[in-house]
């Protein structure tokens, strides 16, 4: 009869090396293409970043700077429309924690990529909130946007939008599972005018108990929508 003791460790070892040790932690990089982990149970990076994209593309395709509508300066080159980003408000069930402010950070950055706008510095915007006690929803009173508008414009940060980012979500729940909608609405603000225009994108994620929840409640071929 042989001496069991090596095959146990070899049992133990290899349960450590698929289920881990209690206390240990595991990470590993993402490879260039590989798709972002999928939540379990709220939304991640997976449902954030495709939101922002095209909201924000539908946002600035829908406010195109034609050379018509354009300001220039007095040697002919076109200026930039400054946004000021006021912030992310979060009505969705879920809480965002440390992703509304990378929410905030996607947004800010596509628009400075975008040839015709120019996002004004966050830190500017929160020292301008700071210094008129006002808060983000108040700016729409006529008067306290020109007392918000005007310490940035003394600052050399004059303002032509403001923009607004609002999260939502909508559940539906079939017996153990449920479907939650997530809605990222863009308002932008006509500081001068105080016309707004408002675009969205939605995407719509399935949570489940088991592995068969998707078989059971979603078809696995393409609607074609």
């Amino acid at each position: 009869m042989g001496n069991p003791l090596p095959r146990r460790m070899f049992c133990v070892g290899l349960f450590a090396a698929a289920g881990g040790c209690r206390g240990y932690q595991y990470g590993h990089l993402l490879r260039d293409g590989q798709a972002d982990m999928v939540g379990s149970h709220s939304a991640g990076g997976e449902v954030y970043k495709p939101l922002v994209e095209e909201s924000v593309a539908r946002l600035l395709g829908a406010c195109e700077v034609t050379p018509a509508s354009a300001t220039y300066t007095p040697e002919g080159i076109p200026l930039a429309r400054r946004v000021c980003f006021v912030g992310v408000e979060n009505k969705s069930s879920e809480e965002l924690g440390d992703f509304k402010d990378q929410i905030y950070q996607l947004i800010d950055t596509q628009i400075n990529r975008a040839g015709s706008f120019e996002a004004i510095s966050r830190r500017m915007v929160d020292a301008a909130l700071d210094e008129t006690r006002l808060r983000p929803d108040s700016l729409l009173v006529a008067s306290n946007m020109r007392i918000f508008t005007a310490v940035l414009e003394r600052d050399g940060q004059p303002v032509d939008y403001l923009l607004y980012a609002t999260l939502t979500s909508g559940t539906t729940d079939r017996n153990k599972s449920s479907q939650r909608d997530y809605l990222l609405t863009l308002e932008l603000v006509d500081t001068r005018s105080g016309s707004y225009l408002k675009e969205q994108a939605e995407i719509s994620k399935g949570y489940h108990r088991s592995p068969l929840g998707k078989l059971a409640n979603y078809s696995i071929f393409p609607s074609g929508r």
